[in-house]
């Protein structure tokens, strides 16, 4: 059965750094293309980032240079770094897994395959 499993979410102030992780198991980790996306309220889920088994890296442009995503193949995890966090940043982050990955798809939620129950992250003062 997979599970992916967000935790690390919180309250953090303007300006400030947090750092998610996505636990996965029930499905070859290496093998699957892991996204970060967010969801706040009243507004679609969109993409934030994702990253390719071998590494490869995509960020949507809001936060490009703020928020690194990383993985480990060895701990089945995905990490998401995100630094000078900004209010319109708060939203609940979910983590998700697909097996075929395509350029022109990877910021469209329908493509994943697996999600996790969200973790939340709130930019307040």
């Amino acid at each position: 059965q997979v599970h992916l499993v967000e935790s690390g979410g919180g309250l953090v102030q303007p300006g400030g750094s947090l750092r998610i992780s996505c636990a996965a198991s029930g499905f070859t980790f290496s093998r699957y293309f892991m996204g970060w996306f967010r969801q706040a309220p009243g507004k679609e889920r969109e993409f934030v980032a994702a990253i390719r088994w071998g590494g490869s890296t995509y960020r949507a442009d809001s936060v490009k240079g703020r928020f690194t995503i990383s993985r480990d193949n060895a701990k089945n995890t995905v990490n998401l770094q995100m630094n000078s966090l900004k209010p319109e940043d708060t939203a609940v982050y979910y983590c998700a897994a697909r097996a075929v990955f395509t350029t022109d798809t990877v910021n469209d939620p329908v493509r994943y395959e697996y999600w996790g129950q969200g973790t939340q992250v709130t930019v307040s003062s």
